[in-house]
């Protein structure tokens, strides 16, 4: 009796192991199988986004051209047509995971190609507004994170160093006031004065301020009292977030 409650002790234990063993097996298939399920609904929804941008573009296509191009010329029907067919076919290139540099400068030297055969000098007026849209559609495809330039692939983000750029970086521009002071230097040296009127800091409040750009050296002080004047850095920097600002806008 005893032996035969030991055995089925022992069945009793191997049956709950293989239950467990089949449990995680079936939740391993449930969980890959929702995860093919995400998987599936984001790359739809990634096609879905992607058509919807192709024909945004196609309709900027057909509205630039329609208001950009000279009117009253003969020549209109044939350039259109040529122009719709390289920026669609430039455009139709967003679908794409990634977009090849070679196939940008390729279409670029096709749009040249049409300029040195266009036989008037008012055509300067149509190819600028194919090159705006052109280059339109290439800025799209660069925050969509579809195309880089191979000089830009080159750029290394293991060789930031934190403690400069945070320091000399970041540390300088992360006050409104600064980044303030810093933008009205761009088009003129300003005095202590001025920029008390610009930033509503008198005194002390200011001069921290302004220690803090000196030191960073994205200003210079002309003189002991002088104007202060933006620096190649500072100003480097400030073109660095305006393209950051629109980038973040698109």
């Amino acid at each position: 009796m005893e032996d035969e409650l030991e055995i089925r002790s022992e069945d009793f234990f191997e049956i709950k192991k293989m239950l467990d063993t089949m449990h995680k097996d079936v939740r391993r298939l449930i969980e890959k199988s929702n995860q093919q399920q995400v998987e599936l609904m984001v790359d739809n929804l990634k096609k879905d986004f992607l058509n919807a941008v192709t024909d945004y573009i196609k309709q900027d296509i057909e509205d630039g051209l329609e208001a950009g191009m000279v009117e009253e010329c003969h020549m209109q029907d044939t350039c259109k047509s040529n122009f719709t067919n390289l920026l669609e076919e430039n455009a139709g290139l967003i679908k794409q995971s990634a977009v090849p540099e070679k196939t940008i400068i390729e279409n670029k030297v096709r749009l040249g190609e049409l300029r040195k055969t266009a036989p008037f000098e008012k055509c300067d007026e149509c190819f600028s507004e194919v090159s705006t849209l052109f280059n339109k559609q290439v800025t799209m495809m660069r925050s969509l994170r579809l195309y880089s330039t191979s000089k830009e692939k080159k750029r290394d983000i293991s060789l930031i160093c934190e403690e400069f750029m945070v320091k000399d970086v970041l540390d300088p521009l992360s006050n409104s006031q600064r980044l303030q002071i810093l933008k009205s230097m761009t088009a003129e040296t300003k005095t202590f004065s001025a920029l008390s009127e610009i930033t509503n800091l008198r005194g002390g409040n200011l001069l921290f301020h302004l220690q803090k750009l000196l030191e960073s050296d994205m200003i210079i002080q002309r003189h002991e009292r002088g104007d202060y004047m933006i620096t190649e850095k500072g100003y480097k920097l400030l073109i660095m977030l305006a393209e950051m600002n629109e980038i973040l806008n698109e």
